[in-house]
């Protein structure tokens, strides 16, 4: 986290864990692991208190690298499909290697599970699980040439730890085992 980015004061903290519409226009805050930032009333699961930064104004939180919770549209506008589908897309490559059902990404990205998988996989054509699993497949093709872990512990890393379900994945995707892609490549 940069030097420049503030800690919400036990007042904020108390507006964010109440979801306190009084709150709204004072201050806005941002989650440091998935770059969204909400309004004090944003009724989005309750982030980390560590993992959280206030901003005097929105256009801070811009200019710091975060996007608009489409839940609570802390801008006043409807956040775009693609500004979305690019924040699901980052959690998707930053969280890959935890557990990550629909409705856990959707939690995550301040939304609802049907409509983020119907709006990403029209968007994408794929689905958010579909990607995932891409996602990690592709970590698990570098930890092979790269790693001297196990198999089974590569498979754990990327967050497929059913060994057979890994090889199978890994497999289709790459016609080979990871046993025979790791020989190949390193």
């Amino acid at each position: 986290m940069s030097n420049d980015l503030i800690i919400p004061n036990d007042q904020q903290w108390q507006a964010i864990s109440d979801n306190n519409p009084k709150a709204n226009g004072n201050f806005w805050y941002g989650v440091t692991t998935t770059q969204i930032f909400c309004k004090p009333s944003c009724p989005s699961r309750l982030p980390r208190r560590n993992n959280v930064v206030v901003f005097n104004h929105p256009s801070e939180a811009l200019e710091a690298g975060f996007r608009p919770c489409k839940r609570c549209r802390p801008l006043e506008q409807t956040v775009s499909n693609q500004v979305w589908v690019d924040e699901i897309y980052y959690v998707l490559q930053t969280h890959y290697m935890q557990k990550l059902s629909l409705n856990e990404l959707a939690s995550i990205v301040h939304g609802d599970p049907s409509y983020l998988r119907h709006t990403y996989k029209k968007i994408t054509g794929r689905t958010p699980q579909q990607r995932l699993t891409e996602v990690r497949l592709e970590n698990a093709s570098h930890l092979l040439k790269t790693s001297s872990d196990s198999i089974s512990q590569i498979g754990i890393k990327v967050g497929i730890p059913n060994t057979a379900y890994f090889i199978s994945l890994f497999k289709n995707k790459y016609g080979q085992t990871p046993k025979q892609y790791q020989f190949i490549h390193k």
